[in-house]
């Protein structure tokens, strides 16, 4: 039947065409943002996964930065010690030299305070970001030996948040501790009959009586003890080095395959968007023209009563 008052062919046409054009503005949504899931209402449940994986992608970034700050604190530490170890050699080198006998004492102790005012010197500089491990107070309020470095970020099952850290203990690599004087330099060090520390060790009035020679050799022995300590602590700084540098290396790798999980969920692809664009764009040429015809179709009926 034809009717004059409903003209099905161009509803038909209309709403065909209203479907195309949604569509398509769909589609051109992907092609200009990339993503396939922009907001909830594209796809609730991708967008909600994704968004909470990019949050914990930014989280991942500031543990990245967490690991390099750590990095360059223990760096620095690490650069003081090693610096220390050559200033103890040079000081038991003065030492095994004033142990031969007619030797000014006096002269060389005087190069020998020299060191170890630099000695000190080194451990005051460690300072990066605030903070220094090797020249510390340990009764000054909030002071804790255990330095934590922020290692991880992750989330289980249940959608809990943890935080993990690399914890360095500097009770055993620093070198000055003004509350008690228990530092690697610091500290008193017996040896035979013989105690002091390496940072007041004095041989200059020692005489060449065999007391004063064992005392000598005493002294040398307490500063290659030092001098172990020291080495030690900075073994023990480079094995936490290592190990920070192997848990960036895992975070970027983590950070990456998060980025990529993320990208499969809601990025678009952009070779499929392409060819729906050019189908879309016929389909809505064909939609406009049959919905020109079906316009025309009422036309017709004047002809009828011409």
């Amino acid at each position: 039947m034809t009717s004059l008052v409903t003209n099905n062919a161009a509803m038909t046409a209309l709403q065909t065409l209203s479907a195309t054009r949604s569509a398509l503005e769909t589609t051109q949504a992907h092609i200009s943002t990339g993503l396939r899931v922009s907001t909830a209402s594209d796809n609730a449940a991708y967008w909600s996964i994704a968004t909470t994986m990019k949050s914990d992608n930014g989280a991942l970034s500031s543990v990245k930065d967490a690991l390099a700050l750590g990095s360059a604190t223990i760096d620095v530490a690490t650069s003081a010690l090693n610096g220390g170890v050559d200033v103890i050699n040079q000081i038991k080198s003065k030492l095994v030299a004033a142990e031969q006998p007619g030797v000014d004492r006096t002269k060389v102790q005087a190069e020998i305070g020299a060191l170890q005012k630099q000695l000190q010197s080194v451990a005051d500089s460690a300072v990066f970001s605030g903070q220094n491990w090797l020249s510390v107070d340990s009764s000054g309020a909030g002071y804790n030996a255990t330095k934590s470095i922020v290692s991880s970020f992750s989330r289980d099952t249940t959608g809990a948040v943890s935080v993990g850290t690399i914890d360095v203990d500097t009770s055993t690599t620093k070198l000055y501790d003004a509350n008690g004087q228990t530092g690697i330099i610091d500290k008193s060090r017996t040896q035979g009959s013989t105690t002091t520390t390496l940072a007041t060790l004095d041989i200059s009035a020692l005489t060449d009586s065999a007391a004063d020679q064992q005392t000598m050799k005493d002294y040398i022995s307490i500063t290659d003890a030092a001098l172990s300590d020291v080495t030690k602590a900075a073994s023990e700084l480079g094995a936490s080095k290592t190990r920070i540098a192997s848990q960036t290396t895992f975070v970027s790798s983590l950070m990456d395959s998060i980025t990529k999980g993320v990208g499969s969920l809601v990025d678009a692809d952009m070779n499929q968007e392409s060819s729906k664009l050019s189908a879309l764009q016929v389909q809505q040429q064909l939609g406009v023209q049959s919905l020109s015809i079906a316009n025309q179709n009422s036309q017709m009926i004047l002809k009828l009563f011409g």
